[in-house]
């Protein structure tokens, strides 16, 4: 009788950062089996690997990212964007010959800026991003289902092999994603819009809010309404993380936070003035808006 569950991706997967992206994919791995046959995490913090064990989502965690890459067939790099650099140094130096090198990291071209160093022609690389996340972080806060009907892009490199890209396309495509493929300058200026952006205007509106005086702060808090509260969902991201992220994609997310600047004095001028017509057509817009996300499973 024919095994029922198709082949595993890779023999040994190594991820090295089981937060909220990395013990997602080890729980996708641990439940469905078709990932990796061993799992091997690795995180600089103790504390983290032994609640990866006592999880049960990985068959190891180490902090000795060494030892644990020189078993990889795949690294898959789940570490803050400003770190990838420096543990691309450290790890890819011991890995196999053969090995896939892949990362999660929210932007592209510092990411693989900061990688291209440490690059070996006998170590295939493919940068990725799966976009999907909550604001909890740590391998507590993982979920099987993370990245289904989610978007993962992927950003092959010359060097990127087609082997290469075939695999981590099927290590996601099995993780429930759908796959996109761009150029990373290409990748950093539509995730500026459409995920950094709205993460910065979070931050400060919750700053705004924070800065006011006494009594008007505290009625904030105590009658905060939907609106004020889904900015509050996202303000509560991990701060490293998301400071990393505004900083290694300064250019793109500044231009697009000109951009709504010069709309939101245009919708300014249109209060201000009683533009009716000028108010109802952006409201409508952004209603068409939220239609199409629905539309395509991303709301």
């Amino acid at each position: 009788m024919a095994d029922a569950h198709p082949p595993v991706v890779f023999d040994t997967l190594v991820v090295v950062g089981p937060g909220l992206i990395g013990s997602s994919v080890l729980r996708r791995a641990k439940t469905y089996g078709n990932l990796a046959r061993r799992l091997i995490a690795v995180d600089n913090n103790p504390d983290v690997c032994a609640r990866v064990l006592e999880l049960g989502i990985a068959d190891e965690a180490t902090t000795n990212g060494v030892a644990a890459v020189a078993q990889a067939d795949c690294v898959m790099l789940c570490v803050p964007v400003g770190a990838m650099g420096a543990v691309a140094a450290q790890l890819v130096p011991a890995m196999k010959p053969g090995a896939v090198l892949t990362d999660v990291g929210s932007t592209k071209v510092s990411v693989t800026e900061a990688i291209a160093p440490s690059l070996r022609a006998d170590v295939p690389y493919v940068p990725a991003h799966p976009m999907a996340g909550t604001e909890f972080s740590g391998p507590d806060a993982g979920l099987v289902d993370l990245f289904e009907n989610r978007w993962c892009l992927l950003t092959p490199l010359e060097a990127t092999t087609a082997e290469a890209l075939q695999q981590i396309r099927t290590l996601w495509t099995r993780c429930g994603a759908r796959l996109r493929e761009m150029t990373p300058a290409h990748h950093d200026r539509v995730c500026a819009i459409v995920s950094h952006l709205p993460h910065l205007l979070a931050f400060t509106i919750c700053g705004t809010a924070d800065d006011l005086a006494g009594e008007t702060r505290s009625e904030v808090l105590d009658l905060a309404a939907s609106g004020f509260r889904d900015f509050t969902r996202i303000a509560a991201s991990d701060p490293i993380m998301w400071r990393d992220i505004f900083l290694a994609n300064r250019e793109a997310l500044l231009e697009m936070l000109g951009r709504f600047m010069e709309d939101a004095q245009a919708m300014a001028r249109a209060i201000r003035w009683g533009d009716a017509d000028y108010i109802v057509n952006k409201i409508e817009r952004g209603r068409e808006i939220r239609k199409s996300l629905i539309e395509n499973r991303q709301a």
